[in-house]
């Protein structure tokens, strides 16, 4: 089984999907350059303040700002796994430009979890720029029982039900990875959801859970020695953890970078979405955010506009066949 966060668009059909979308939107993008934005611009991001998804957005902000002649203020609106924040903008927000949220594989994968969907993730949303991804990885306090992650499955094995992880939310893509994980070893093991990934590391630290399964916010505490890295989820080893094994080296066929990028509510004016693609485009491409980027192990997966929102759409496909194999609820 293969747990896939990366979609390769097709060049060809991104080139002749993009040249189209420029050319019936430079009339708009001239009106749209003249007004907007007229204000500061809200980016709603769906976590606690400090993860590392926070700091590349308030990174890319500001940098853009310089560009757009207005600050983007990044506003920190956590709960729901990660879709409280992007909801409050699909169901609140004026389709105006000036309020923007960040667009995570979690948002597209709720609706499916429940028996009545909440939202469209194509639909109730304006999706505007693909971005980068995260670096996941599983790691434990430095004087865990556990040396590697062969001795934390056979621990699960002997005790099931008694080693406990954590992660950024339920039906997060780190969550779904690791129910897939138990399913391929036949073991059980105790999720403990967190609001964010530093609440969840923190939890880890403080001994309120063994583990923590999440993105790179743990990075920094495996340098200094405080936590050890079991294993990272990306398709190579990572250069700054020589010694930590993948997934797929464990013998798991999963590669885990979970892409995300900025969507608005649906209704946006095309015009005013070429401009903000551009800048954040611009802005990504920065030294200034790939150092950010670098810090966090945080892969660069940009896509244009056209190929962003194709692979929103395949992707919404491909989640809603996942949670129906796992059989993941959130109505209990």
């Amino acid at each position: 089984m293969t747990v896939r966060d990366t979609t390769a668009p097709h060049p060809t059909r991104r080139l002749v999907l993009g040249a189209g979308a420029a050319a019936l939107a430079l009339p708009g993008i001239a009106r749209a350059q003249a007004r907007f934005p007229d204000r500061p611009i809200q980016l709603v991001v769906p976590w606690p303040a400090g993860g590392s998804a926070d700091v590349q957005l308030r990174s890319l902000g500001d940098i853009a700002s310089r560009t757009l002649g207005q600050p983007v203020v990044v506003q920190n609106r956590p709960g729901a796994g990660g879709t409280l924040g992007p909801l409050s903008v699909a169901q609140q927000a004026r389709p105006d430009g000036h309020t923007l949220t960040q667009m995570h594989l979690s948002v597209l994968r709720r609706p499916w979890m429940m028996r009545t969907p909440g939202w469209d993730p194509v639909g109730d949303f304006t999706h505007i720029i693909g971005l980068t991804g995260w670096l996941f990885g599983c790691a434990v306090r430095a004087d865990s029982r556990f040396a590697t992650w062969q001795e934390m499955i056979a621990f699960a094995r002997a005790n099931p039900g008694r080693l406990t992880y954590t992660t950024s939310g339920i039906g997060t893509t780190n969550h779904l990875a690791m129910e897939s994980i138990q399913e391929k070893d036949g073991v059980q093991l105790t999720h403990v959801p967190y609001r964010g990934s530093n609440e969840a590391v923190t939890a880890a630290l403080g001994g309120q859970v063994d583990m923590v399964c999440d993105s790179s916010t743990w990075a920094p505490f495996v340098e200094n020695n405080q936590m050890r890295a079991l294993s990272v989820w990306t398709a190579d080893r990572v250069q700054r953890f020589p010694t930590v094994p993948t997934l797929k080296e464990l013998g798991y066929d999963i590669v885990v970078t979970s892409p995300y990028g900025v969507s608005g509510p649906k209704g946006m004016d095309e015009g005013v979405v070429r401009v903000l693609h551009d800048v954040m485009r611009d802005a990504l491409m920065t030294p200034e955010n790939a150092q950010v980027r670098s810090r966090f192990d945080m892969p660069l997966v940009y896509q244009d506009t056209q190929t962003y929102r194709a692979f929103i759409a395949e992707r919404v496909d491909y989640e809603k066949a996942m949670v129906r194999r796992l059989n993941l609820s959130l109505d209990g």
